[in-house]
């Protein structure tokens, strides 16, 4: 699904003595999904996997000339096509979300969110109605989320040639993002929160960039930041997602009862044989 990209890239990057290289390429995407899914750290991937050297050196190449945003890309729209919809949306919904950074990160790429208490970075997202990504940024924890809003517009007027006209935020981001939307025709709409309404309530639409975290955070390694450089964590996010859809187009998400049934079905048990009659204790004479 994604092979051709990769072999792409493999021609336009040939080593000079001809090399081809000891890894198969399928391995070393194998590798990176899952580091993603499991967190592990370089050096403990599994030993039938490539060695860490030569996975890292894939995913800072990819990571570094924008690979990993056309694989990504890729898969999004057939996702999107899949469910009948075009490649790119009209609609955009916009969010943030603080989180702990690792002991090695350095200090000059976090910050304090002060209203959620969160040292670390913040990770912004934009995402359609199906909770597809559109856009990712990677920030300092302290800064303000007109920010990462006005990055993440941008992104999305480049991702999407300009077919989105809406985006959708919460409270959190002020008339700021409003205005920077107008320079590439996008109308943001703060939707705010019904004083009436008690506990949690999804407000329609605007909770798809909630479930998206949601699905983002069962990959360990977004967790946590754990990444040196932001672009690194905009990657792992970009990684996370090629995972997803890529089970979503082979069908491989299934539900667990469902795939329980079917294989259930394919694989019938086989017949009991009867047993020897139980043997009765003798009780107390009545």
């Amino acid at each position: 699904m994604i092979e051709p990209v990769i072999t792409a890239w493999k021609d336009r990057h040939r080593s000079v003595s001809g090399h081809q290289g000891a890894y198969d390429m399928r391995e070393i995407v194998n590798a990176i999904l899952y580091q993603g899914r499991t967190g592990c750290q370089w050096a403990y991937l599994p030993h039938d996997l490539p060695q860490r050297s030569a996975t890292y050196y894939y995913f800072a190449a990819w990571r570094d000339d924008g690979t990993d945003q056309v694989i990504h890309e890729l898969l999004r729209c057939q996702v999107r096509e899949r469910a009948r919809r075009l490649e790119d949306p009209t609609l955009v919904v916009l969010d943030t979300q603080s989180v702990h950074a690792a002991a090695g990160v350095p200090a000059s790429t976090t910050g304090h969110d002060p209203a959620k208490r969160v040292p670390g970075r913040k990770r912004g997202l934009a995402v359609d109605v199906l909770g597809l990504v559109i856009a990712v940024v990677v920030l300092a924890a302290n800064t303000h989320d007109n920010a990462a809003g006005s990055i993440l517009l941008d992104q999305v007027a480049e991702h999407t040639g300009g077919t989105v006209r809406k985006a959708l935020v919460d409270q959190g981001f002020k008339n700021q993002v409003v205005m920077h939307g107008a320079g590439p025709g996008i109308d943001v709409e703060i939707v705010g929160r019904n004083p009436q309404d008690k506990g949690f309530v999804p407000q329609p639409k605007r909770w798809r960039v909630e479930q998206t975290y949601g699905i983002l955070i069962l990959h360990r390694r977004l967790v946590r930041d754990y990444e040196h450089r932001p672009s690194s964590s905009a990657s792992r996010v970009y990684w996370a997602m090629t995972h997803v859809m890529t089970r979503r187009l082979t069908g491989a998400n299934a539900p667990t009862g469902a795939r329980r049934r079917r294989w259930q079905r394919e694989h019938p048990a086989p017949a009991r044989r009867p047993g020897p009659p139980a043997r009765r204790r003798p009780g107390p004479d009545r």
